[in-house]
Order: structure tokens, then C-alpha cells, then sequence
């Protein structure tokens, strides 16, 4: 499993007024807590180094809950598979990581690819992109979804 950015940026944020923010915080809490202590778990340097971004104290907090997480390796498969995502799913230079993100959940073999970015990573049209881009190259796609519809693994 693929810990995209999103999720422990949820995990570890101050609680928020905004209902549904508040909503994924608590569902992604209560995943990590009943849910991902049963999976192996995986993120990337992609991840760390977003996550690394932005407030310091925030930035400790979100890297203390990555620990103990083994990091996927970005090797030149990687750079290819992420730079023929970025083309065929047509997202904005900005998001070139969430790119990234597919690229190393497919070519390590993940079962899941777990994210709340819902517009570049967990959406429908980047799910169907991924399954026919990835269907030519005979490799397999990782189930994109949220920490809410990984619920009962």
C-alpha cells in the first residue's frame, strides 16, 4: 500500500472548521488507527519531501508519523512511467508529483495507492487514463482510492 501525501497531511493537521476537511481527518485517523497496522505500508521521497514543506513544527509532526514506513525507490523506470502520466493525464506542471505518486505505486507492484487528492490522483478520469495507458504496457494498475473506501481491509 502507497501513502499518497494527502493522507497524512489529514492525519496530522489541527483539527478543521471546515465540515468536510473535518470529515477526512476524522475518517483517516480511524484508518490509521483500525486499518493500516494490518497492511504493509509504503511511501516515497516524493512524499517526504512534501511533506517537509511549509510550517516546521507541522513538517515534524508529519514526518514522526512517516517513520516507520520503508521508502520506495525513484529510479529511471520511475521518471519514464511519471513523465508518460503527466502527458496522457494532462495536469498542471505544479502537479508534476502526483505523477510521481502513480509512477512509484505501479512500478513497485502496490496493491493500493491510498490519497485524498481527488482531482489528480483519486479521480475517476485519472483512474480510467491509468488502467488504458498501463493495459498497453501490460503492467498492473494499483487500486486508487481513499482511506474511506479502505476501510474493511
Amino acid at each position: 500500500m502507497y501513502i499518497e501525501t494527502s493522507v497524512v497531511s489529514y492525519l496530522a493537521a489541527a483539527p478543521s472548521r471546515d465540515l468536510l476537511a473535518a470529515a477526512h481527518q476524522q475518517v483517516t485517523s480511524d484508518w490509521w488507527e483500525n486499518v493500516l497496522p494490518r497492511c504493509t505500508a509504503y511511501v516515497s521521497p516524493v512524499v517526504l519531501e512534501e511533506i517537509s514543506k511549509g510550517d516546521r513544527q507541522q513538517a515534524r509532526i508529519r514526518l514522526a508519523k512517516l517513520a516507520r514506513f520503508s521508502v520506495l525507490e525513484v529510479n529511471p523506470d520511475v521518471h519514464d512511467l511519471a513523465n508518460l502520466y503527466f502527458a496522457e493525464i494532462n495536469i498542471p506542471d505544479k502537479a508534476m508529483a502526483d505523477a510521481y505518486h502513480l509512477a512509484l505505486a505501479t512500478w513497485h507492484g502496490m496493491d493500493y495507492l491510498v490519497s485524498w487528492n481527488c482531482r489528480h490522483i483519486a479521480s475517476g478520469r485519472v483512474r480510467s487514463i491509468l488502467e488504458r495507458v498501463n493495459s498497453k504496457r501490460g503492467i498492473a494498475s494499483p487500486v486508487i482510492c481513499t482511506p474511506e473506501e479502505l476501510m474493511e481491509v
